[in-house]
């Protein structure tokens, strides 16, 4: 591969943007054989569960099929009457109300009307080409009914008269359905595609309640689900085509401006429509000639209708246009040619899977949404295909196969392609899933911006010639004006307009489901948040005179301090709310001023969202002053110089550091952290550190007291407290030094020993020790290196991704939310959450990287619900250095985990990061898998609750946790947890008062010097109390207990019984916990024993968790 590549890339040439066959293949080549392979074998299991069953329905459909043509061909045929006379006729006698598209004609009308039996009926599309599957909403059989030309007339193309002519055609067959078949069918009218000029017929049979008796579900859905729509159509080539060019006008409906001579807008929809009437045969040849020269292509349309289905893509024009039946054509037209010379851009003998990601390549890198392609022989000039629409344009036809589409359809399908790439080429071992299993079309998890516009009731001034209808063309100028207010600060902007929904054939048609527009904005997180937007300079009259009738009042002149002068818009009384609130505000001001929308047209969804974890400068700014803090720190500790050795390295290890706190670092010389911000110090190598455990321990505390005098002699503003950690044994870590400055910022300063590393590590390995000591060397190795290696590492790989990534600091604030609310984050460190988040930047397909708080949490949780833990390994691959085999060897070494340990006691989840790939660095102490279970249901919980309410969901619904789950609930007295924190020194300012004087006696006199600063005030506790009691309470009832809680802000501590205790037994010697005994139980002792068994005591550990807990704990409810 590598020896090729200077010559694929010497014949990677381009024609018109038209990708080559080299440029299209390298997608497929670009994952390796093994990816390939892999992704291959679960395609071609896609495609064997997906197949629609032919062999079950066609019998049926089939014979429906040739019903319905022998009624369409049996039609009774009537000479040319006025259109009016007709159509009274025809709706009292049939009671069909005739379909007509707007503007209906006139009762006397000129136009006259005729029926006669069709030219041809033939089936078409996807049931005749067999590319149908199960999953489809929707499954129908295409019968077109070609009008004969002897009922047309030459200009019938001109102010719709065509189009009155079908649907009085349509009408007809309707009715003469209604007088054959009765009342066994269904007959509804609907618009083919969304088209308001294209009705047609939807013939469905009525469920036979005998019909499902012993048939399974599938089987009924193939009998019964499937319908036949009756599409009439117009004799191939009958239309003048050089008289229906893009840049031609067909509806003169005016007659003033016909008068007058004056240029008619052009009606490209139209025209377009009125050309494709006569082109379903044509399109039929094609995909027939495609599927027998290419034995893949069917399979490929298949993967590409799976492809579109997930991100909600259609051919109908609210779906976006771009549907199963223009995949199939554009591929079957790229097999032809397209390329360099017209020679074809595919390959009849590539694979499916090949065909599939060469078209895929093809729409991302055609740049549809600016360029026009033409493909095909004798391409027509560009003027004649000019229009707002994309346009790529089959010369043989005469077709844009994309009029259907509209400039944000186009922008989001080009971009979903371009994420599909990326995902084929990041990863060779998950490429399947992000393509067609995860559902790409959730707008909360798409979106950063939400909004709901109203649809004004009245149309007056807005229906355009183009007869595209009047929603299309409001969203359009919506869109356009939207796009221009936004600018740079929007990456790409959708709109989802109401469709059309079907109807009896007996009345009239209905207005479109919805009365408003949906739009979407992915935005720029860098550019979103601009106070002040320039325009052109002022000696740019023209350009200055656009920006300034866009704008209105808003626009102002801004002057530079070189002197030059520019056109501006300043938003700076919103940037206190973030990017949300300015470009709400932009929004709200354009709409208003070019539509007249007041504020209750316009509703924004998440503000709730916002609300709960904002995104502002303020709080970007406290993270920032926190880090300036450290800066002083760091520098003030490497400019002592009676230090026994030189400082190598300080490095911060606290989530305030790394944006990542769920309590944003807020301080002040009144109000210091409550918690202080962790700091590791590393020395220089030296020889001089004692080789014994125990003795490097008191070294380091010696080195924290010399640390502590002399940053205090050094500086007037710190204060510094030795304090000591809660340790068992000594020789592990024993102190650490808090460092207050009197500006509020704390620091809790630990020292690492290179030494300390090495002695654990030859413990451990020592064979000739106890095994116990080798145990708990193991277990002091681990930690040490969590605390000394991973965590700094850890936290400098987020510190960086949230600079890279501006929405990550936010979706990390917000799962550590979710994971309190639901009494997970005992279980589940800080770091293990925040490379659940990071993993969801790294690898966000089936989307971008998400660009807000909102989408990251929500596609972490996606992440979440999706992950099978028990046999895949979560791999965050932060540094993208982790190569095919590592990631091969990372899942054996999961294998071998599940191996050594089926029940999962010891490790359960597998987390694998670039600087550690043993997988157990961040899980080695948790969670349980009864806690991991519980995050993968409540996740699903959640995405299931996106899935369905969508914008109606309220998304503190996603934070509100039921209790009703666990066994014990002990509820916790804030008001006694408040003393606690306040006589633990915690930093209140309600300790003392503005001189300085506490209410401890003992305590005063600490601060002098101070002046009553923050520094003056007692060192903050290691831990929360809540957190202290829940350790002491794992300590002691770890066995028969499961304890459940969210934090210092969380009242209740949840239990569950661990299942395996609480069952009876007979007496052993090492009971787990408290029992008594039972009589009559399942005990196995013998003699007197026989039938005495011990069960848990379970309101004695109760008793003796209310003893332990004291006053904190307020009451305890048993379930």
């Amino acid at each position: 591969m590598e020896e090729s590549t200077p010559k694929r890339r010497k014949l990677d040439h381009r024609v018109s943007g038209v990708p080559t066959f080299d440029s299209s293949n390298s997608a497929a080549s670009a994952m390796g054989a093994s990816g390939a392979s892999a992704f291959v074998l679960e395609a071609e299991e896609l495609l064997r569960g997906l197949r629609f069953d032919y062999s079950k329905a066609s019998p049926l459909v089939d014979d429906t099929l040739r019903r319905y043509k022998d009624i369409v061909e049996d039609l009774e045929p009537h000479e040319a009457l006025p259109i009016g006379d007709a159509s009274s006729h025809l709706e009292k006698s049939a009671r069909v109300t005739i379909p007509y598209p707007d503007p209906k004609p006139a009762p006397d009308s000129p136009y006259k009307v005729a029926l006669a039996k069709p030219a041809q009926v033939n089936v078409v599309g996807s049931w005749i080409l067999k590319t149908n599957i199960k999953s489809q909403p929707d499954v129908a059989a295409d019968m077109i009914v070609v009008m004969p030309s002897s009922i047309l007339q030459e200009k019938d193309y001109l102010n719709l008269r065509y189009f009155y002519k079908r649907a009085y055609y349509l009408a007809c067959v309707a009715a003469r359905f209604r007088r054959v078949l009765g009342d066994t069918i269904d007959l509804t009218f609907e618009h083919l595609h969304g088209n308001l000029l294209l009705p047609i017929l939807v013939c469905r049979p009525k469920d036979d309640p005998s019909a499902g008796n012993g048939d399974s579900d599938a089987d009924a859905r193939t009998k019964s689900a499937v319908a036949v729509r009756i599409v009439p159509c117009a004799p191939d080539g009958y239309f003048p085509t050089p008289k229906l060019t893009a840049a031609s006008n067909a509806v003169r409906l005016d007659k003033t401006e016909e008068m007058q001579g004056s240029t008619r807008e052009p009606t490209p929809f139209y025209n377009t429509t009125l050309k494709a009437e006569g082109q379903f045969p044509s399109y039929l040849r094609l995909l027939h000639r495609a599927g027998n020269s290419c034995p893949a292509f069917r399979d490929a349309c298949v993967l590409g209708r799976v492809w579109l289905q997930q991100r909600a893509f259609s051919s109908r024009i609210h779906g976006g246009g771009f549907g199963h039946f223009e995949w199939a054509a554009l591929m079957a037209l790229l097999l032809q040619g397209g390329g360099r010379r017209g020679e074809p851009v595919l390959s009849p003998s590539l694979h499916s899977t090949q065909l599939f990601k060469a078209t895929l390549q093809f729409l991302a890198t055609a740049n549809l949404q600016k360029k026009s392609l033409v493909i095909g022989d004798d391409p027509p000039s560009m003027d004649s295909l000019r229009q707002s629409m994309p346009v790529l344009h089959d010369a043989a036809r005469g077709i844009n196969l994309l009029y259907k589409m509209t400039p944000w359809s186009i922008t989001l399908l080009t971009e979903q392609a371009k994420w599909s790439l990326a995902a084929i080429n990041d990863s060779p071992l998950d490429q399947f899933d992000p393509l067609f299993i995860i559902k790409a079309d959730q707008p909360l998890q798409m979106f950063d911006l939400l909004l709901d516009i109203n649809i004004p009731t009245s149309g007056s001034g807005l229906q355009p010639a183009d007869r595209k209808g009047f929603v299309s063309n409001f969203a359009d100028r919506v869109y356009h004006t939207l796009k221009k207010a936004l600018g740079e600060r929007a990456r790409l902007l959708h709109i989802d307009a109401p469709g059309t929904a079907s109807w009896p054939i007996s009345t009239a048609s209905p207005e479109p489901k919805g009365n408003v527009l949906r739009i979407g904005v992915i935005v720029d997180p860098l550019k979103a948040s601009q106070r002040r937007d320039y325009g052109p300079t002022h000696e740019e009259k023209k350009d200055a005179a656009m920006f300034r009738q866009f704008w209105g009042a808003k626009a102002e002149l801004w002057q530079f301090p070189d002197g030059s002068i520019v056109e501006s818009l300043d938003w700076t009384d919103h940037s206190h709310l973030g990017f949300p609130g300015i470009c709400e505000a932009i929004v709200r001001y354009i709409l208003k001023l070019r539509f007249g929308f007041e504020d209750g047209d316009v509703e924004f969804h998440g503000h709730e969202m916002f609300k709960m974890m904002p995104i502002t400068p303020a709080v970007k700014a406290t993270f920032d002053a926190a880090r300036q803090a450290f800066t002083t720190f760091e520098r003030d500790v490497r400019n002592l110089e009676n230090l026994p050795l030189h400082v190598k390295q300080i490095s911060p290890i606290g989530s305030d550091l790394r944006h990542a706190s769920l309590q944003t670092p807020e301080f002040s010389f009144k109000r210091p952290l409550a918690h202080p911000i962790e700091i590791v110090l590393s020395f220089e190598v030296s020889g001089k550190w004692p080789e014994n455990l125990a003795a490097i321990q008191r070294a380091k505390v010696a080195f924290l007291l010399r640390i502590g005098k002399s940053l205090e002699k050094a500086k007037e503003d710190i204060k510094t407290h030795i304090g000591l950690e809660s340790a068992s044994r000594d020789n592990e870590n024993l102190a650490f030094l808090d460092v207050a400055y009197d500006s509020g910022a704390v620091f809790r300063l630990r020292v690492n020993s290179d030494l300390e590393e090495a002695l654990l590590d030859r413990q451990t390995k020592d064979q000739t020790a106890e095994r116990y000591v080798r145990t708990e060397a193991a277990d002091l190795l681990a930690a040490y290196r969590r605390m000394y290696t991973n965590l700094p590492l850890h936290n400098q790989t987020i510190s960086t991704f949230c600079t890279r990534f501006p929405a990550l600091s936010a979706s990390i604030r917000l799962t550590k939310r979710w994971f309190n609310a639901h009494k997970l984050s005992c279980h589940f460190s800080e770091e293990l959450i925040e490379l659940f988040v990071l993993q969801a930047f790294l690898k966000p397909y089936p989307w971008q990287i998400p660009c807000s708080g909102t989408t990251g949490f929500l596609r972490t949780l996606s992440l979440l619900s999706r992950w099978d833990w028990r046999d895949e390994p979560l791999v965050v691959d932060s540094a993208d250095s982790l190569s095919t085999s590592q990631r091969l060897e990372i899942s054996a070494r999961l294998k071998a985990w599940r191996k050594i340990d089926p029940n999962m006691n010891r490790t359960v989840l597998f987390v694998a990061t670039s600087q550690d790939v043993s997988g157990v660095a961040y899980t080695s102490h948790g969670p349980p898998t009864v806690a991991a279970t519980r995050m993968t249901a409540l996740a699903r919980s959640a995405c299931k609750a996106v899935r369905e309410q969508g914008l109606g969901l309220r998304i503190q619904s996603v934070f509100q946790a039921s209790l009703r789950d666990y066994d014990v609930l002990l509820h916790l007295s804030p008001t006694v947890l408040r003393k606690l924190a306040e006589n633990s020194g915690g930093g209140d300012d309600d300790d003392g008062d503005d001189d300085g004087h506490t209410r401890f006696k003992n305590l005063e006199g600490r601060g002098a010097g101070t002046k009553g600063g923050a520094a003056a005030l007692p060192p903050a506790p290691p831990e929360h109390p809540t957190s202290t009691l829940l350790r002491r309470l794992r300590e002691a009832y770890a066995s028969p207990l499961l304890f459940f809680h969210g934090g210092a802000g969380d009242g209740v501590i949840g239990a569950l019984w661990n299942p395996h205790v609480t069952h009876n037994r007979s007496f052993t010697a090492h009971m787990p916990c408290s029992l008594k005994s039972v009589k009559g139980g399942d005990g196995d002792g013998k003699d007197g024993d026989a039938e005495q068994s011990f069960e848990v005591n379970r309101r004695a550990i109760l008793a003796e968790i209310a003893r332990i807990g004291g006053d904190v704990i307020e009451k305890i409810e048993m379930r």
